[in-house]
């Protein structure tokens, strides 16, 4: 239960770099790699955002429209999951110190994990979409972004392996084939 006499804390998207980098090196538990893989994704989305705007001269006004919505709405999704990883590593920490098997919440984790990956899907797909069209100044922008994504989702990856190694979950099959289709789509960008 929170406290209405403190206030709010702002979430980790809000905090300005510098704050967000000091919080990721505290000795705190959280925020942690998963939250970091979700900020990369978000930085990726934002780039495809970035050449989405700054290209749309050079693409049919619809399909111009259509690739910066897609990457703003990438954006905002991976800044919600920079706060929902957190709050799902928290759940782990909580019940290792109530003395219960974390297994259901590393499950629950994992899946916040697996819709880090997932999103990393669309905005690789988003960055190769975007990579031939974009303006000769702006082609490396929408590879890298594609390039960061397909890292956050190696990030996530792997910490979903370390949640899920005791277990035979059908997610670390899954996983393995996203990061598969994400390589395919940074080399289709190249």
């Amino acid at each position: 239960m929170t406290d209405p006499s403190r206030p709010a804390r702002p979430g980790l998207a809000q905090l300005p770099v510098a704050g967000y980098l000091d919080a990721l090196a505290s000795a705190e538990p959280v925020p942690a790699a998963g939250s970091a893989a979700a900020l990369t994704i978000a930085q990726a989305a934002a780039l495809c955002a970035k050449v989405a705007r700054l290209s749309a001269d050079r693409l049919p006004a619809d399909r111009a429209g259509r690739l910066l919505s897609q990457a703003e709405r990438a954006v905002a999704a991976a800044a919600a999951l920079i706060d929902s990883d957190a709050a799902a590593y928290r759940e782990v920490i909580a019940a290792t110190r109530r003395g219960q098997d974390p297994a259901a919440a590393l499950s629950a984790a994992s899946e916040v994990l697996m819709r880090i990956v997932r999103l990393a899907v669309d905005v690789t797909e988003l960055s190769a979409a975007l990579a031939p069209s974009a303006k000769p100044a702006l082609a490396g922008d929408a590879r890298s972004a594609g390039l960061l994504a397909q890292a956050g989702a190696r990030a996530a990856a792997t910490l979903i392996g370390v949640n899920l190694a005791a277990t035979p979950d059908p997610r670390k099959g899954i996983v393995v084939r996203l990061l598969h289709q994400i390589s395919q789509s940074v080399d289709h960008a190249r």
